[in-house]
C-alpha cells in the first residue's frame, strides 16, 4: 500500500465543495479542511506509485475548484493507532 498526502489550494469559497467531492473517491481515505497555506488535505491510499500519479494528475485535476496541489509520498507510518492494531490480538 502506498500513501500520499495531497495538499490542495482551492478557489475562494470552494474548500467545502472540493473536500466533499474528494471524499467520494474510493482511493481517498480521509479529507481534512485545514487552515494555513492550503485549504484541504487529502490522504490517498493506493496499491502502487503509478496509481498516485493517475489520481493526482488525471482525476483530481478534473475536480472543479482545485487551483493547485502539492503531493508528498509517505515513506513510513508512525502512528499510535496503527501500532495498537498491530499489537492488539483481542486478548483482554
Amino acid at each position: 500500500m502506498v500513501t500520499a498526502i495531497v495538499l490542495i489550494q482551492t478557489r475562494h469559497g470552494r474548500a467545502k465543495e472540493v473536500a466533499q467531492t474528494l471524499a467520494d473517491f474510493p482511493e481517498i481515505s480521509e479529507v481534512y479542511s485545514v487552515g494555513g497555506s492550503y485549504d484541504v488535505v487529502a490522504i490517498v491510499r493506493v496499491k502502487k506509485n503509478e496509481d498516485i500519479a493517475d489520481m493526482v494528475t488525471e482525476r483530481m485535476v478534473q475536480v472543479d475548484g482545485i487551483e493547485r496541489t502539492e503531493t508528498m509520498i509517505a515513506f513510513q507510518t508512525y502512528s499510535r493507532h496503527d501500532l495498537e492494531s498491530v499489537f492488539s490480538l483481542g486478548i483482554e
